[in-house]
């Protein structure tokens, strides 16, 4: 079809992945999938673009041991001791009980005891690329059910690589010469000395050369890949194969402080010489023979959906996980990975499986991948449909995660604040000054350990679970505050408080104007807007600095900006009441507030939240200001007379007022306080004209000043 044009031939499979990508996109599905697509409409059972088997397969065996480097690159077995035993247990569980059950099933269907091995050991292996990018979208890498998913997927890769060792040592010529002490001898000879090779080089050369190399970006990263194509090359000298030494050449760096850098800049390549062994695998599938796979592939796929997060909640359950956590983790094994297809065309290649066993796996890759992407991506609403039936595996006292909640007997609480991330744990920061009462809500377990160590009260969970809710004071709290930045998550907080019978308050974070108009529409009753705040202070800072702060002076002066917090003590003074009008050497130039510059103050001038002071005057002078004002204590949190109130206010049956307007009343200078609002029986008057007659039984919603509010309150019913 190309003519023999292998150029041609590679920008012709390249169009046809770059199409069926974007209808991945629209998919939702990772690009693994529609590469294999990419190969079957490419091979011969199609459009037969494929001729040139020789270069694909060239790039396909260089697109694994860039995987493998990688793998061992970013190797980080830290990750399994930070997650505990969990990450242990959970991981050779679900290898021991998987490979075992599917090795029965295999079995079962009239398979070799080879072939049952090897589909066995494929259904254990997860995708920790696939994994880790649907975890990222759904910003739960960071959350006790993702850090475990992470650790056990780590022992997976670890238990890969050891098939993979264990095939390509006694799946080579060595291994099959000779007595087999003998070839077994050999082959840990070679492989110890291997081993002991780079081990001296990672102590003395590799640290050195890499910090000279590291002076050039591309030097370094040439390096790494000749490294990585040098011990490959080594591997299969040896007799092992190029995946195992490319995968050692990746440990060899991970100690050098460079690996995250490397790492970045090779992911991308890596994932571009991937799609050719997808291709590659998509196009020499036997399709006359993969049709007789498809009842055992759909027996072998529900095992792997079903079955594979049912022994993950199982091993978490008796660990002491609430099933929630358990669920979501087990939602991440319910797919095969890119390791399980190396791991099968690796036996193919060297004969111990064939064509049709080659197409099974294949096709439960495909199967598993396609559905559990997307049982990933809507894991809350199948969580919620069948979190009932799920209580078996939770014990009475989930007691790993109950270790991590502190919100336990709180008399009273102000406000639940949910998200502690970098802007929840700044607005917790600002409310703390201002004497309020919070319970933190996060699945974060780093989150909460930093703040459980300053004696704030967290607990851990995820408030979409409906669950979650009734460990809350939620009958004590007068607001729920969610600066988490996710549409779905916060409309499932609204649904369940709804449902829960809350009657407090609720403020949503959005990101824009739409999410913001949905969520006023959906009850909330503050919308904060984070990036709207920020770039109002943004533009503040720049306006007053493009019109006063000099350019081209040279003068030794100094300036210095200063924000005034709501909290500090000198708000709503005069400068002559502040510190600042004492201070030796320093004049207040200007004060800037909401885009507006105030030129040379006077002494009467009031400082009010948020306004910039721009002060001149020596270094240490402004330091010794600087240091005044941070010290400054925050107010005490006393009744203030100008704070505004709002309150119902009855019209008693035989009231005087029946019958008469606001106006004829004179209501607002009478009382002192505005009627904003009417509640007359099922009917609320929410604009409230002066001509509106006042009707026994109304209950008047007015607000005013705290004494004025208060005093009237003394006299109701009106």
């Amino acid at each position: 079809m190309t003519g023999g044009n292998a150029f041609i031939e590679i920008a012709a499979i390249l169009s046809v992945a770059t199409l069926l990508g974007l209808v991945g996109q629209k998919l939702r599905q990772p690009s693994l999938i529609m590469f294999l697509a990419t190969g079957i409409l490419a091979g011969p059972a199609c459009f037969g673009i494929i001729e040139s088997y020789h270069q694909i397969e060239l790039l396909s065996h260089m697109g694994i041991a860039l995987l493998l480097f990688i793998v061992g690159l970013k190797l980080d077995l830290n990750l399994i001791r930070t997650t505990g035993p969990v990450a242990l247990a959970t991981g050779m569980g679900q290898i021991v009980f998987t490979s075992a059950i599917g090795f029965v099933i295999a079995l079962a269907l009239n398979m070799s005891a080879i072939s049952a091995a090897y589909v066995a050991v494929a259904l254990t292996f997860s995708s920790t690329i696939i994994i880790v990018k649907l975890l990222s979208d759904k910003k739960e890498i960071d959350s006790i059910h993702g850090q475990i998913a992470i650790g056990f997927l780590i022992v997976q890769d670890i238990a890969a690589i050891l098939a993979l060792v264990g095939l390509t040592t006694f799946g080579s010529p060595a291994a099959e010469t000779g007595p087999v002490y003998r070839g077994a001898l050999l082959i840990a000879a070679k492989g110890f000395g291997m081993l002991a090779v780079v081990a001296l080089l990672m102590k003395y050369i590799l640290p050195y050369l890499t910090r000279r190399l590291a002076h050039s970006q591309e030097m370094l990263i040439l390096f790494a890949i000749a490294w990585a194509v040098f011990l490959g090359a080594g591997g299969e000298w040896l007799g092992f194969s190029k995946e195992v030494g490319a995968f050692l050449a990746g440990i060899s760096l991970a100690s050098t402080g460079y690996r995250d850098a490397v790492s970045a800049s090779l992911t991308r390549l890596r994932d571009f010489l991937l799609l050719f062994f997808f291709i590659d695998l998509g196009s020499r599938l036997e399709w006359s023979m993969v049709g007789s796979q498809v009842g055992a592939s759909v027996i072998f796929s529900l095992f792997v959906l079903v079955g594979n997060p049912l022994i993950v909640l199982a091993i978490m359950g008796l660990m002491g996980y609430r099933r929630r956590t358990g669920f979501l983790a087990g939602l991440t094994v319910a797919q095969i990975s890119e390791f399980s297809l190396i791991v099968a065309a690796l036996g193919l290649s060297l004969g111990h499986i064939n064509q049709e066993t080659m197409g099974l796996i294949t096709l439960v890759g495909v199967v598993t991948i396609f559905v559990s992407t997307y049982m990933i991506l809507y894991s809350s609403h199948l969580y919620n449909f069948l979190s009932g039936w799920l209580k078996i595996f939770e014990m009475r006292n989930p007691y790993r995660e109950a270790a991590i909640d502190t919100c336990r007997q709180i008399a009273s609480v102000d406000i639940i604040l949910v998200g502690l991330g970098n802007y929840g744990s700044a607005v917790a920061e600002y409310l703390l000054r201002r004497s309020r009462s919070i319970i933190g809500v996060d699945f974060d377990p780093g989150a909460l350990k930093r703040w459980r160590s300053q004696g704030f009260p967290v607990l851990y969970g995820d408030m979409a679970d409906p669950e979650i809710h009734e460990q809350l004071p939620l009958n004590r709290v007068r607001w729920v505050v969610s600066t988490v930045r996710s549409k779905a998550l916060n409309l499932a907080l609204v649904h369940h408080l709804k449902n829960g019978g809350y009657t407090g308050k609720l403020a949503l974070t959005a990101v824009n104007q739409a999410e913001a108009d949905l969520y006023k529409r959906a009850g909330a009753h503050v919308v904060l807007r984070p990036f709207i705040d920020a770039a109002e202070q943004a533009a503040d800072a720049l306006t007053y600095a493009m019109d006063f702060l000099p350019e081209n002076v040279n003068w030794p002066v100094t300036f210095l900006e200063i924000r005034i917090r709501s909290d500090v003590s000198i708000v709503g003074h005069t400068l002559r009441d502040t510190p600042l009008a004492s201070a030796p050497g320093v004049t207040i130039l200007a004060v800037s507030r909401a885009g507006r510059v105030y030129y040379d103050p006077g002494s009467d001038f009031h400082i009010y939240p948020g306004d910039r002071l721009i002060l001149m005057g020596s270094p240490e002078g402004l330091m010794e200001v600087e240091l005044l004002l941070n010290q400054i204590e925050a107010r005490e949190d006393v009744e203030n007379n100008d704070r505004f109130e709002i309150a119902e206010i009855r019209v008693s049956d035989d009231s005087k007022l029946s019958g008469h307007t606001l106006a004829d009343l004179r209501f607002r200078q009478k009382y002192g306080v505005t009627v904003i609002g009417i509640r007359r029986g099922e009917e609320e008057i929410t604009i409230v004209s002066p001509a509106e007659k006042l009707l026994a039984g109304d209950c008047l919603i007015v607000i005013g000043v705290t004494p004025r509010v208060k005093k009237l309150k003394e006299k109701e019913p009106l």
